[in-house]
């Protein structure tokens, strides 16, 4: 059986008008599916209201403990259950978790060394049957915000890019699996000043190409870096677009291991 696992992020989660058609999408994939999102845009406007200081560090986040209770609040409270309710309203059967709930996705404290990213965490397990569970025979709809635990009672923050490859990676078990990356750009770009010509087909050796020419950097970093490692663990295959992707309407990047 076939399972869509499908990524949020960038300015779908901050549009209303991107993110109601995203998810009306999202709802519309026949079979088992799962989301998962980030909010890191909200996050860093309310972290500046609320002067905390914000660091990035190749695109990931510096989570001290007020951005760490500052995300808990977005991440798994206001985004995940505007996403469920919408998800909801579409007739979709959505239940908002983070890797805490029924310690389905479990992490550890990223090393301070040789940079110090704070309450980040690097995921060690995923309970893929828990997962399962959920999916068949309940048939929920998991909707995943990018917070884990340690199982010692620590939330920490966890890269939603790499969230929903490690989810794919363990659902192969039971599944073949379909990993989106879903944000508001087309796919990823050959030159960033042309925005409308995208790579149809990305693979490793033009990846590293493009990362040592600096064409690709920051946030895509991350997220290609987790497409990679989902496939080499069995995921069938892993897309990066926008909206249109998950309608069937538009070009996109595949990405695959070799040329």
């Amino acid at each position: 059986m076939k399972l869509n696992v499908v990524k949020i992020g960038g300015q779908v989660i901050d549009d209303a008008e991107m993110l109601s058609d995203c998810l009306t999408a999202f709802a519309k994939l026949e079979g088992p599916k799962i989301l998962v999102h980030g909010g890191g845009k909200e996050a860093t406007q309310m972290a500046k209201k609320l002067g905390i200081p914000v660091k990035m560090i190749d695109g990931r986040r510096v989570t001290d403990t007020q951005t760490l209770e500052l995300i808990t609040m977005l991440y798994g409270g206001k985004i995940n259950k505007k996403i469920v309710a919408k998800l909801q309203a579409l007739h979709c059967n959505a239940i908002g978790l983070s890797g805490a709930d029924a310690n389905v996705i479990r992490a550890q404290k990223r090393e301070a060394n040789p940079l110090d990213f704070g309450w980040v965490g690097d995921i060690v397990s995923v309970d893929a049957l828990q997962i399962k569970n959920l999916l068949d025979p309940h048939q929920l709809v998991p909707i995943f915000c990018a917070i884990t635990h340690d199982g010692k009672g620590q939330l920490l923050n966890t890269n939603a890019d790499s969230i929903a490859a490690q989810l794919a990676i363990a659902l192969t078990e039971f599944y073949t699996v379909d990993l989106w990356y879903c944000f508001e750009q087309k796919g990823v770009f050959l030159d960033p000043q042309q925005p409308d010509i995208i790579i149809e087909t990305l693979d490793y050796a033009t990846y590293q190409s493009l990362k040592a020419d600096k064409i690709v950097s920051e946030g895509m970093l991350p997220k290609l870096d987790n497409c990679f490692a989902a496939l080499r663990q069995k995921v069938h295959n892993v897309h990066i677009g926008n909206i249109d992707m998950l309608k069937g309407m538009s070009s996109h990047t595949t990405i695959q291991l070799n040329a």
